[in-house]
């Protein structure tokens, strides 16, 4: 039966190398078939299933021409993994845990982690069922069409606001960078200080070439220096902690009243500096207040890796489910582990005066600082790197609703790509405040892919005969996807909310 089983499945790599689905199978319907999956027959369900769990089945190309071999090392994994969860969202964990207080910011970040691993869990057991390795799929297996036009829009949402919060930080710092090398007072006029001339510059000689690579292993290199960027981010955060006196100097932007009345006695600012120094470099372990229900989206969103999983599940050399939660527990932890320094030491640094980007908080206190021009040079060179990544799955996504049946093409992977890219320049340049849509987008595609659509499809895909819907594991994913729907609502009541009330708040992007 092993020949009919190659044949049978079908895997899909993030460029569309190999086709939509699987093939139709010519075999009698035997035995109890559930009706919302008519392709997969019986045989292929009990041949599967009653494979070695030590090794997984190969998967072939649609026309079963040769088995597709992963080649990528566990290491470059971890490296395109932990990139795909870091985001620029790691610039406003400061600001969250402000507003959080630093014991309910650790419980949150726990817990947003540890249910981030359940659910790539989910997903990989779900793919090892039906021999599938792309989101969009499982959703055809478990709802049809509508399943994997659903994933296929919440993924391309999703990616490409988080591309686009990229480029607006390429934007916003480059130009500053810029400034601070050649020591400028004041921005010019000159092209190499406009943000949007950057942007696109930035995006041709960079981001595309990287985004044209066929498999996302090639990009293991590069993700491994764009996360030492942002550790040389942590670092310095760390050591500026020491270095950042406090209290503030009183020049020190105007979030407070205390040190605006120019005319006040030199003495007499020094004591009020003193005598409020205790209560102000104190840190909170614990705060509710209007700011704390926008940090926990943030850091549900600065989780998501959930499209790219998949893709590189299926270039990992010798591939198996156990060794794919290997790679993902230890991107999850490393990122945690980062999040959380990051966040303390910032917060640590300003205290309720962090800013929601870390950086422009450093800035104020000095704009020409050596160690900070360096850091917003880590920065913008890792959000670069990453775009590529995070390119990837919206590429795919559009060829399973654009082009199912048909081969890999070099053509049709340059044009999506390049539309791509130029579809998220024009958004940045020409919509400034877009930020707020993506607010949007994040608050209800982030909890799709991280929650709703992984137990959903679980759910659905796993055998009845060997999970019942009452199992264990069936009610814990259906209370997951609750618990899912309950954040994406909440996410929203906020947004409306805010804007209602005629305020604008931007917390992090991914």
């Amino acid at each position: 039966m092993e020949a009919p089983l190659q044949t049978e499945m079908v895997e899909l790599v993030p460029n569309g190398k190999h086709s939509e689905g699987l093939l139709p199978v010519i075999t009698p319907m035997a035995c109890n078939q559930r009706v919302e999956d008519p392709t997969r027959s019986c045989i292929e369900g009990k041949s599967f299933l009653q494979k070695s769990p030590s090794k997984e089945p190969h998967f072939t190309d649609v026309r079963g021409h040769h088995d597709f071999e992963g080649k990528t090392s566990f290491g470059m994994s971890v490296f395109n993994l932990s990139n795909a969860i870091m985001g620029s969202g790691i610039l406003g964990l400061a600001y969250a845990m402000a507003n959080t207080g630093i014991i309910l910011f650790l419980f949150l970040l726990t817990a947003v982690a540890l249910l981030s691993s359940y659910s790539i869990h989910l997903l990989l057991k779900s793919s090892g069922v039906v021999g599938i390795r792309a989101y969009e799929q499982l959703g055809y297996r478990a709802f049809g069409t509508p399943g994997k036009l659903a994933a296929a829009l919440a993924i391309t949402l999703q990616n490409i606001g988080a591309m686009s919060s990229y480029l607006y930080i390429i934007k916003s710092e480059l130009p500053l960078v810029i400034q601070t090398f050649l020591n400028l007072e004041e921005k010019t006029s000159d092209w190499y200080m406009n943000g949007n001339y950057l942007v696109i510059l930035v995006s041709v000689i960079v981001i595309l070439p990287l985004a044209l690579m066929r498999q996302l292993g090639y990009l293991g290199y590069s993700s491994g220096f764009s996360l030492s960027c942002m550790v040389f981010f942590l670092i310095a955060v760390i050591y500026k902690k020491f270095h950042v006196p406090c209290p503030l100097p009183p020049n020190f932007s105007n979030t407070t009243g205390n040190f605006s009345h120019v005319e006040v006695m030199e003495e007499k600012v020094q004591l009020q500096v003193e005598t409020e120094a205790a209560a102000f470099c104190t840190p909170s372990y614990f705060t509710l207040n209007s700011q704390t229900a926008y940090t926990i989206p943030i850091m549900a969103f600065a989780f998501v890796c959930h499209p790219e999983v998949l893709p590189i599940y299926t270039e990992l050399k010798d591939p198996s489910k156990k060794k794919m939660q290997h790679i993902s527990n230890l991107s999850i932890a490393v990122m945690y582990v980062m999040y959380f320094l990051a966040a303390l030491f910032g917060y640590l640094s300003f205290y309720d005066r962090v800013e929601s980007e870390l950086l422009h908080t450093y800035s104020k206190v000095d704009p020409f600082d050596v160690l900070i021009l360096c850091v917003r040079v880590a920065v913008l060179t890792a959000v670069t790197l990453t775009v590529p990544i995070v390119l990837f799955p919206v590429r795919r996504a559009i060829q399973q609703m654009l082009f199912p049946n048909q081969e890999f093409s070099w053509l049709r992977h340059v044009v999506i790509a390049f539309s791509l890219l130029t579809c998220i320049n024009l958004l940045v340049i020409f919509a400034p405040n877009i930020l707020g849509i993506f607010g949007v987008i994040g608050a209800t595609s982030a909890p799709c892919l991280i929650f709703i659509f992984p137990a959903i499809f679980y759910f659905r895909i796993m055998p009845m005969e060997k999970e019942p819907a009452r199992s264990t594991p069936k009610v814990l994913a259906l209370c997951f996807a609750v618990l899912g729907f309950l954040l994406m609502t909440m996410s929203l009541s906020f947004i409306i909310i805010d804007w209602a009330s005629g305020t604008s708040r931007h917390g992090g992007n991914h």
